[in-house]
């Protein structure tokens, strides 16, 4: 199984565009999650250092400038998404990678707060 360290420039991007207000709070992450095409887009357009600031996972002894290097992708290359910090949360700990599992949680407590979303009464 991989290894990942927290990247934590990408953890800086996310609370930076948490700051601005650049997120979404309802999407369907299997919609708006992007593909492959969409990081061979950016990449085009952009750097390797851009594209992994969108990363909260460095996968560790993989090549910085290679797609494999780059796990749990928190947004759409624009924006964080809501679902997007959930999917990660989900993912990393479905998979025991604790220290991203955290870092995906706090940034979603970040950004309910940001937000201001509260509980619902039952």
């Amino acid at each position: 199984m991989a290894r990942y360290t927290v990247n934590h420039r990408a953890v800086a991007k996310a609370r930076a565009l948490i700051d601005a207000r650049q997120y979404v709070l309802d999407s369907d992450w299997g919609d708006v999650q992007p593909d492959a095409e969409a990081g061979n887009g950016f990449l085009e357009r952009r750097s390797w250092e851009e594209y992994a600031a969108w990363y909260l996972g460095l996968t560790a002894g993989a090549n910085d400038e290679t797609k494999a290097r780059h796990a749990f992708v928190y947004g759409d290359f624009r924006r964080v998404h809501r679902s997007g910090l959930i999917a990660c949360v989900y993912r990393a700990a479905e998979w025991r990678h604790k220290r991203v599992e955290l870092a995906a949680h706090d940034l979603l407590q970040y950004l309910d707060r940001v937000a201001g979303i509260v509980d619902r009464p039952d």
